[in-house]
C-alpha cells in the first residue's frame, strides 16, 4: 500500500504541465499576425497590378499595428515575444511591401537605380526597427523626449513613400509617377526613418476639454471623406504629416532648451546662458 509520502514523491516526478495563455495575452499577437497578413497580401495585389488594393492593404496593416500595442497595454498582454513579432511584422508590412509595390508600379522601369531605391527603403526600415527594439525599456530618456519618436515611424514612412502612388490615383500620370522622382522620394523617406529627426508621437497628446467635441467632429468629417474621396483624403493626411515635421523639430528644440535652463538653475547656475539655437553654452 502506497503511503502518502510515496504518492507525493511520484507526483513530484511527473513532468510539469504547460500553462495555457489567456485570450487577453493572445489577442495583441493575433492583431500583429493580421497586420503581417495584410502586408503580404499587399505584395500579392501589387504583383497582380492591383495597386489600389495594395495601398489599401498597407493601410489596413497600419490600423492593426496601431491597435495591437494599445490593446496589449490595456489588457496587460505585453511580452517579449510580442515585441519581436511586432517588429518582424513591421519590416514586412511597412518596409518590404511598400517597396515592392513601388518597384512593380514604376521603379522596375528604372533598372538598377530603381532596385537600389527599393533596397535602401527596406534596409532602412529594418535598421530603424532594430534601433527601436534596442531602446525598449530605456529609462535614460529625458522626460520631454517621451512624446517624440526618433525619426519617422515605419507605418508613417510606409504611407509617405506611397504618397506619389496615392496622388496618381487622383491626379493621373504626373511628374509624381516618374521613376526618377519616385526613386529619389523613396530614398529621402528611408533616410528620414533612420535619422535623428524628432517627430510627434500623437499617442501622448492630451486634448483639452473644450476641444474634445470639435476633435470628434473632425474625426467624423475625415471618416466621411475617406469613404467619398479616399485617395484625396489620404494624400492630404500625408501632406499634413510632412508639414508637421518642421514643427516637431522646433518644438523638441524648445523643450530641450527649457530643460537645459531648468537643469542649470537646479545646479546653481554657471554664469553662462545656453545659446538658443545650438544649445551650447556661450559667454555673456
Amino acid at each position: 500500500m502506497n503511503t502518502r509520502a510515496e504518492r507525493l514523491r511520484r507526483r513530484g516526478n511527473r513532468p510539469p504541465r504547460l500553462r495555457g495563455l489567456s485570450i487577453n495575452r493572445l489577442l495583441p499577437n493575433m492583431l500583429t499576425m493580421l497586420a503581417l497578413c495584410a502586408g503580404v497580401t499587399a505584395m500579392r495585389f501589387a504583383i497582380q497590378g492591383r495597386f489600389e488594393a495594395a495601398v489599401f492593404s498597407v493601410m489596413i496593416a497600419a490600423v492593426f499595428d496601431a491597435l495591437d500595442g494599445r490593446i496589449a497595454r490595456l489588457l496587460n498582454g505585453q511580452s517579449r515575444f510580442g515585441e519581436e513579432l511586432d517588429s518582424l511584422s513591421d519590416v514586412v508590412s511597412f518596409g518590404v511591401a511598400p517597396a515592392i509595390t513601388l518597384y512593380l508600379w514604376v521603379l522596375a522601369g528604372a533598372g538598377t537605380p530603381g532596385w537600389l531605391a527599393v533596397l535602401t527603403f527596406s534596409v532602412c526600415a529594418a535598421l530603424r526597427l532594430a534601433r527601436f527594439n534596442s531602446k525598449l525599456g530605456d529609462s535614460d530618456l529625458p522626460p520631454y523626449a517621451y512624446n517624440y519618436f526618433t525619426g519617422v515611424p515605419a507605418p508613417a514612412a510606409a504611407g509617405l513613400v506611397l504618397l506619389p502612388l496615392v496622388i496618381s490615383f487622383e491626379a493621373g500620370p504626373t511628374v509624381f509617377g516618374h521613376p526618377f522622382f519616385v526613386g529619389l522620394w523613396a530614398v529621402v523617406i528611408a533616410l528620414l526613418m533612420v535619422s535623428q529627426w524628432p517627430t510627434f508621437s500623437f499617442k501622448g497628446i492630451r486634448v483639452p476639454q473644450k476641444y474634445v467635441i470639435p476633435l470628434l467632429a473632425a474625426v467624423g468629417i475625415i471618416a466621411a471623406m475617406l469613404v467619398s474621396t479616399p485617395w484625396l483624403t489620404l494624400a492630404m493626411i500625408g501632406i499634413a504629416y510632412l508639414i508637421s515635421l518642421p514643427f516637431s523639430f522646433r518644438q523638441y528644440r524648445r523643450l530641450r532648451h527649457e530643460a537645459e535652463l531648468l537643469h542649470a538653475e537646479a545646479q546653481g547656475g554657471t554664469g553662462r546662458e545656453p545659446d538658443r539655437e545650438s544649445g551650447d553654452p556661450i559667454l555673456p
